[in-house]
């Protein structure tokens, strides 16, 4: 009896670590697959390619819907922008989205839904040594890089329990531009682009919800990466 009893506790446990790990299998954290049949579409790369990444969240995905004219203006752009990721996120998919893809150059612009805490509660050094990484990754491919400044937001929607977001962006921001400065890394700062009079939101006439560009506010963008990246091409 007390052997069955066992047998039946073992095949329980068995169970469900099976089950533990299916379920684990079935999340996955980075969305590898949002890009993956598009990296597997692109050309190859060849010596005369100059190819750009601009690896981001949402503000980066939604740019070639607002904005399809800049990148058919730019075959060469390409970007993997994924709506709602931290970067904790981009980092995980860095070589899927950007090494694999073989750019000259890639520009990061990561913070805002660290901010908003999408993944969790926000770190400013976790946020920025995630930064760093994709930075130190992107050397070590030979792989140039461009630094972007956070763009401005007040408060978040999906989000409202945050209600010190300026404060946080503006310190994360003031931390990325010095670290461009003492790596001799480009930075282009959209922050105080778009910014509205008050020093801290991001004004109606280039957003909507106060969060994300309307492509008024992408012109602006490209207008300030644009000389950069052919700078470094």
């Amino acid at each position: 009896m007390r052997k069955s009893i066992w047998v039946h506790l073992l095949s329980l446990v068995i169970c469900l670590s099976l089950s533990v790990e299916a379920g684990a299998q079935k999340h996955e954290f980075a969305n590898y697959k949002r890009y993956a049949k598009a990296n597997s579409e692109l050309p190859k790369v060849t010596k005369k390619d100059k190819r750009v990444v601009f690896m981001g969240n949402s503000i980066t995905e939604g740019w070639p819907m607002h904005r399809a004219e800049f990148f058919k203006e730019n075959p060469n752009y390409v970007g993997r922008g994924i709506g709602g990721q931290t970067s904790y996120q981009f980092l995980l998919r860095f070589r899927e989205d950007v090494i694999k893809l073989n750019p000259k150059v890639v520009i990061i612009n990561a913070g805002t839904n660290d901010v908003a805490e999408n993944t969790g509660p926000y770190n400013e050094e976790f946020t920025f040594n995630n930064i760093v990484s994709m930075v130190d990754i992107a050397k070590a491919n030979k792989i140039k890089v461009i630094l972007t400044s956070v763009l401005p937001a007040a408060r978040f929607g999906w989000h409202p329990h945050v209600t010190d977001a300026p404060d946080k962006i503006i310190s994360l921001n003031k931390r990325i531009e010095a670290y461009a400065k003492a790596n001799k890394i480009p930075y282009v700062d959209y922050y105080k682009a778009l910014v509205d009079a008050d020093g801290r939101t991001l004004p109606k006439k280039y957003s909507n919800d106060g969060v994300h560009p309307l492509p008024d506010g992408y012109k602006v963008m490209e207008n300030l990466i644009q000389p950069v990246i052919k700078k470094l091409l």
